[in-house]
């Protein structure tokens, strides 16, 4: 259990009768996982998701995560396992987990407002990176009002899939991490609102590359939105994307 002093490797095999499956969540992660495959932004069995579910017994709760091998376009109900956070051992399930599993799960270590995290190798974010742009800006409204927190930026060569240490330096003040020459990961409160960032990041990324090239041809300048227009929409985004129910009774 979480408050035990015992250590464990990651990927022990400590099955807890405690700890079963919940046929909602894995419907749940299942769902989304093919939803991200069906907009093209899964590359074969790389890219990972993970959800965080309360557990009486485990103070950061358990996660269900995809095993080795085994693409979110292909990943069914019957192919998932739960680990802790702190250690990644293995709940329930059999297989092991991918590296990327260590990155998520110090992610939910760290912010324990955040539980889903989705991580992709996307294509045309990583092509853009590599043509020399150093950030992915916004052309948009819903892309601040949904993400509600900067992007933070790795630099190629740092890989917190194997080295988590540097995540603690920088976790809490974004909710979306742009690896150059990798991928992202995007950060939720819920599945459904890191699937939506995820949509809402791919799309911003598709319009950067497009005003890019319709500049480029009309000898025109971008027309970004300010960082005073992205602050005002991080801190009122919950209002925007989530409004209360009006209660007209009465």
């Amino acid at each position: 259990m979480d408050g035990s002093n015992r250590t464990f490797q990651v990927n022990e095999l400590t099955p807890d009768p405690s700890v079963v499956f919940d046929p909602r969540v894995a419907k749940s992660y299942v769902t989304y996982a093919h939803r991200l495959a069906a907009r093209g932004l899964v590359n074969s069995s790389v890219g990972g998701m993970v959800i965080r579910v309360a557990h009486p017994d485990y103070q950061d709760g358990v996660c269900y995560a995809k095993p080795q091998g085994i693409s979110l376009e292909e990943v069914e109900a019957e192919d998932l396992v739960i680990t802790d956070i702190p250690w990644g051992r293995i709940l329930q399930g059999e297989r092991a987990t991918t590296v990327g599993h260590q990155m998520n799960r110090e992610i939910l270590r760290l912010r324990p407002d955040v539980n889903c995290v989705i991580h992709l190798h996307h294509d045309e974010m990583i092509a853009f990176m590599a043509a020399g742009y150093e950030t992915i800006r916004s052309f948009s409204l819903t892309y601040g009002y949904l993400m509600q927190k900067p992007a933070h930026y790795l630099p190629a060569h740092l890989n917190v899939e194997e080295d988590v240490g540097p995540i603690k330096t920088f976790i809490q003040d974004t909710n979306c991490i742009i690896m150059k020459r990798h991928g992202f990961t995007v950060l939720g409160r819920s599945v459904s609102e890191a699937y939506h960032r995820t949509c809402v990041l791919v799309s911003e990324i598709k319009r950067n590359i497009i005003v890019e090239q319709l500049c480029a041809a009309n000898g025109k300048t971008p027309e970004y939105i300010s960082e005073e227009e992205m602050a005002y929409m991080a801190t009122h985004g919950d209002a925007v994307m989530y409004p209360k129910l009006v209660n007209k009774a009465g």
